[in-house]
């Protein structure tokens, strides 16, 4: 990527925490909510804090992007958009660190936690009031986009779009979570889990979104976008997953080894159980699921990966879907502007030297 291309990218960022902060702060009084409670108010707190709290906000980069395809206008819709797709990840996020048992998300306390913390003697409570405030930044997402300033015809095509974004994304939550009953999954299995659980909300939405703002009709392009989607979201799946184990924990600012330790049969997992021989193999199985492993053991799990071959072969993987996803946006020059096109030719490969 240019200077030039990640200076744009740090000025979405920028356009829209400016853009979400002023939502939430006059979300309250759009809400319909009796004057009594206490606990909506703490709810809105909350999913405005982890909101507000982070995340490299691809999401709206690839809203921009994919509407600067067409015209590099100001456009409509696009501040819609941008919300609608940032609320359902904030949505994901909350139930996610439901079904994880995660204490943390983004550097700060997650909000099943939060609430775990504020009632501590109503279990029961602190679930339901996680997933209420899951279902409740859901709904404002697809209330965004009923509110956009755009033609009708285009809101209605809007919000199809992110219900079934939303959807699809429900169906990988519960793929994801069969895909560990199983001893062996295939490439095939993790390729879809992939695709419908990140790529379909994360990278597909937001291309369609910003086409439609931008007065195109991407359902006229619907296989080659599905495909890159697809692509785009592997290789991020199988990056998320290398840096899990073979990533520098000081610089992620999280702990290595967290899918060994959750039981996960990610990418890297099903490559580790794939290579090396009996003894190998049993280190990792002694490890995979135990969430008490100890740093040792997760270090020597690495080593046995990198002496295998694990990490370089996820590398290799890796390359090879951003090639193809490169390969299938340039295709889109003889349609649109080719420097925006450019952006999503380089957004694969630029994605994957992160890893490094």
């Amino acid at each position: 990527m240019t200077e030039q291309v990640l200076d744009r990218v740090a000025g979405y960022e920028r356009w829209f925490h400016t853009l979400f902060a002023e939502y939430f702060d006059t979300l309250s009084d759009r809400l319909d909510a009796p004057s009594f409670s206490r606990f909506t108010p703490e709810c809105l707190r909350l999913l405005r804090e982890l909101s507000l709290r982070g995340g490299k906000r691809m999401r709206v980069v690839l809203l921009h992007e994919a509407a600067r395809l067409v015209t590099d206008e100001p456009l409509e819709g696009l501040e819609a958009a941008a919300l609608s797709i940032e609320l359902l990840q904030t949505h994901a996020l909350v139930h996610d660190d439901l079904i994880d048992d995660s204490p943390t998300r983004r550097g700060g306390q997650s909000t099943y936690y939060a609430y775990r913390e504020r009632f501590p003697g109503r279990p029961q409570a602190a679930l339901g009031l996680t997933v209420l405030a899951g279902d409740l930044a859901l709904a404002l997402s697809l209330r965004a986009l009923m509110e956009a300033r755009v033609p009708v015809a285009v809101r209605q095509a809007m919000v199809e779009v992110q219900t079934r974004a939303a959807a699809d994304t429900f169906v990988g939550q519960i793929v994801d979570l069969e895909r560990d009953f199983a001893a062996a999954p295939d490439e095939e299995v993790l390729h879809s889990v992939a695709d419908y659980k990140s790529a379909r909300y994360s990278i597909l939405a937001p291309l369609q979104l910003g086409l439609m703002a931008a007065g195109e009709q991407p359902a006229l392009f619907e296989k080659e976008l599905r495909e890159y989607a697809r692509l785009v979201g592997i290789c991020g799946q199988m990056r998320d997953d290398y840096l899990d184990l073979f990533g520098d924990s000081s610089v992620m600012g999280k702990p290595t080894g967290t899918d060994i330790r959750d039981g996960k049969h990610s990418y890297t997992v099903s490559a580790l159980l794939a290579a090396g021989g009996d003894a190998e193999r049993r280190v990792v199985e002694a490890a995979l699921g135990n969430p008490s492993c100890p740093p040792e053991t997760i270090a020597a799990v690495r080593e046995i990966g990198e002496r295998c071959g694990v990490a370089d072969r996820l590398r290799t993987d890796m390359h090879r879907h951003a090639l193809q996803a490169s390969a299938v946006a340039a295709g889109w020059r003889s349609r649109w502007r080719e420097e925006a096109v450019t952006f999503f030719e380089q957004l694969p490969l630029w994605s994957v030297n992160r890893t490094r």
